[in-house]
């Protein structure tokens, strides 16, 4: 292979699928290769016959499972915000025009070993079994502060300053209790852990906003999810590579990359050819020794006969457990999907638990997740490790994505695209909507 490409990309997990779409609608030559026969990498959607392959290889499917075809089973569940960042790269790449989506139909949170709707507004607020009476009219004045926020009129503030103002001195404005904290910082806000109080407020006031506004797009949940699984989602984004001259290769194993006298990468290595590239961007699991592990998640998916229970029977929801609630570091996310989103046959409900794991028993510390679920009909149990690179990449040009961290939805991707985006141009990412005239197949 004579042909040098600007960039070659290793693994088509989705952050690594968006950056070789973005790459491509913007002019540059990429190759991209995964060693994996399916589209995905860790972020696959996978059949039957594949989940066994490689969690339970040598086991045989049961036959009440059904058929391999109706089975699209996520290995790292996320939920889409519907106003969020990665609906953004969607829209704007046009990707959507490959994907349809269906609504997931409830968001919930535990609080004191039950578990309820999230309040999204401030007339939920008030019909909230989350918080006593008292509570909820303090909780209905803090979500029209945070709705009614106008940097350009004082009047708006109420005193505070968001810009400096920590969330602590925010919540004790308004008098709101650890309970509720923890509830609009972690179902909410949706941050990973209970840092984001000693910090100016606006990033959480902003995430607030952002989940209040992707419930009134549609109503119910903040929440939407692509019929036939997330693994639909890379594969869309290759299809918008390939249209820009974009080439795919898959079953490819790549056994090194090569560098040239001056410690920057010049190619890879896959089988007895020498690919060239200017640039190369990988997940971790293609540069081993580039990375390093900061901790692992574990995710049990479980198969379930019937809808969670204590959610009214619907056929979808996340579940968040904030950490203080069970005694933990990091919160437990339940993610419920079903036949709705074609991803189980009729009668059964998929169900993924996760969280990042602090002790030397990771499937004990997901247990208060398993505990929602009612009898589980199987469960398969996984533990990753969850890597970040070593170095910003500018100075090797080999660029490394984040693991896919225990959250269930896509935030923090969309973060990972962003930084990656700003090393590998020099750029910020500005997402321009695509004219579909420029279209060549």
């Amino acid at each position: 292979m004579d042909e040098e490409y600007d960039v070659i990309v290793l693994g088509t997990g989705l952050t690594e699928c968006i950056l070789s779409g973005l790459l491509s609608v913007d002019g540059k030559k990429v190759l991209h290769m995964d060693r994996n026969d399916y589209y995905g990498g860790e972020s696959a959607s996978l059949n039957l016959t594949q989940l066994y392959n490689k969690i339970r290889p040598g086991q045989e499917v049961p036959k009440d499972l059904g058929r391999d075809r109706d089975w699209n089973i996520d290995l790292i569940p996320k939920f889409m915000m519907a106003n969020g960042e990665i609906v953004r790269f969607l829209t704007h790449t046009d990707v959507t025009r490959y994907l349809e989506f269906k609504q997931i139909s409830g968001s919930y949170v535990y609080r004191g070993g039950k578990i309820a709707k999230v309040p999204s507004n401030e007339m939920e607020a008030l019909s909230s079994p989350l918080m006593g009476i008292f509570e909820k009219r303090r909780m209905k004045k803090f979500l029209e502060w945070v709705q009614a926020w106008d940097d350009n009129n004082p009047a708006t503030h109420n005193g505070l300053n968001i810009g400096t103002d920590t969330m602590t001195t925010v919540y004790k404005k308004f008098g709101l209790d650890s309970g509720t904290q923890d509830f609009i910082g972690h179902a909410m806000a949706l941050h990973l852990d209970d840092n984001y109080l000693q910090q100016p407020a606006r990033d959480t006031v902003e995430k607030i906003r952002l989940y209040a506004a992707s419930v009134l797009r549609y109503g119910k949940s903040p929440y939407i999810y692509p019929l036939y699984g997330l693994g639909d989602l890379p594969q869309a984004f290759a299809r918008l590579s390939a249209v820009y001259g974009g080439t795919y290769m898959l079953d490819k194993a790549v056994s090194e990359l090569v560098y040239d006298e001056n410690g920057q990468v010049s190619g890879v290595k896959a089988g007895d050819d020498v690919v060239k590239a200017k640039k190369v961007i990988c997940d971790p699991s293609y540069a081993p020794g580039k990375v390093r592990k900061i901790g692992s998640v574990v995710r049990a998916i479980c198969f379930l006969t019937h809808p969670i229970p204590n959610t009214g029977d619907i056929d979808s929801v996340q579940i968040v457990i904030p950490q203080n609630q069970v005694g933990r570091k990091h919160d437990v996310y339940v993610a419920c999907v079903s036949n709705a989103h074609m991803v189980c046959p009729k009668d059964f409900y998929l169900a993924i638990v996760s969280t990042i794991v602090e002790t030397d028993n990771p499937e004990q510390e997901i247990e208060s997740g398993l505990k929602l679920l009612g009898p589980i009909h199987d469960k398969f149990v996984t533990v990753s490790p969850l890597e970040e690179p070593l170095e910003d990449g500018t100075k090797d040009q080999v660029f490394i994505s984040k693991s896919y961290d225990a959250t269930s939805h896509f935030e923090t991707v969309c973060d990972d695209v962003h930084d990656l985006w700003k090393r590998i141009t020099g750029e910020p990412l500005v997402l321009k909507k695509r004219n579909p005239e420029e279209e060549t197949a």
